[in-house]
């Protein structure tokens, strides 16, 4: 991964397409050192779950290419690599674990390396269930975030400001009742990022995040049977 970081770093302050053109076999070189790693997290995962299937790269990672149509950032490339292992690919709408690495800590998500599970762009229709799914579990859900691992932290932003209608507001779970999205992360610093181990320890990590992911498809699941 130290390639990788080497490379995003020169293209972090360097971002401009004559430069990329002039160094693009180091591109390269990095994208397919990243792909190798994608592709072996992958079969990590699958060891534990083998719901994901069969997945090529492109169905687990993005080109390095900007959309710079509706962004005041126009600069053309990406500072980071990710990968997203879930069942179906990147765009199947099911949750997954997904890892990637970046040139600097600028602010906002792209610019950190993170560990993360679950689905940041839930419909509407899999959120409510998840609600009623919380609201009549019996704490299940509470008990599924404690078997996860202690560094993966649900995530909070975009909550709703206060509990929705038709959810009790003093319930133990009302906390949850406010989630718009449901995804739980970690930040790893560059030590753990570059460690030879990183696939076996972002494995065992997402691992004991599985129910978490478990819960949130069977959600997804059902409102597909529905339609």
């Amino acid at each position: 991964m130290k390639e990788v970081l080497a490379f995003l770093r020169e293209l972090h302050d360097h971002n401009n397409r004559e430069w990329f053109l002039e160094h693009h076999d180091e591109y390269v070189r990095a994208r397919n050192t990243f792909g190798e790693f994608a592709l072996t997290l992958a079969d990590r995962i699958r060891s534990f779950d083998d719901s994901i299937g069969p997945l090529q790269l492109s169905d687990m990672t993005w080109r390095i290419n900007r959309d710079v149509r509706f962004s005041a950032n126009k600069a053309p490339y990406k500072c980071h690599m990710g990968v997203y292992v879930c069942r179906g690919g990147k765009k199947s709408g099911y949750s997954g674990y997904y890892f990637q690495v970046s040139a600097a800590d600028d602010g906002g998500w792209e610019s950190r390396h993170i560990a993360a599970v679950g689905n940041y762009f839930m419909e509407p229709r899999v959120v409510k269930i998840l609600r009623e799914d919380i609201l009549y579990g019996d704490g299940d859900f509470r008990r599924i975030l404690e078997g996860a691992d202690r560094r993966l932290i649900l995530e909070t932003e975009g909550s709703l400001k206060k509990v929705p209608p038709g959810f009790p507001a003093d319930s133990p779970d009302s906390e949850y009742f406010k989630l718009r999205n449901f995804g739980m992360s970690f930040a790893p610093d560059e030590k753990f990022v570059l460690k030879k181990s990183l696939p076996d320890d972002l494995a065992e990590l997402f691992r004991t995040a599985k129910p978490f992911l478990d819960y949130i498809n069977r959600a997804i699941d059902f409102c597909r049977e529905e339609m």
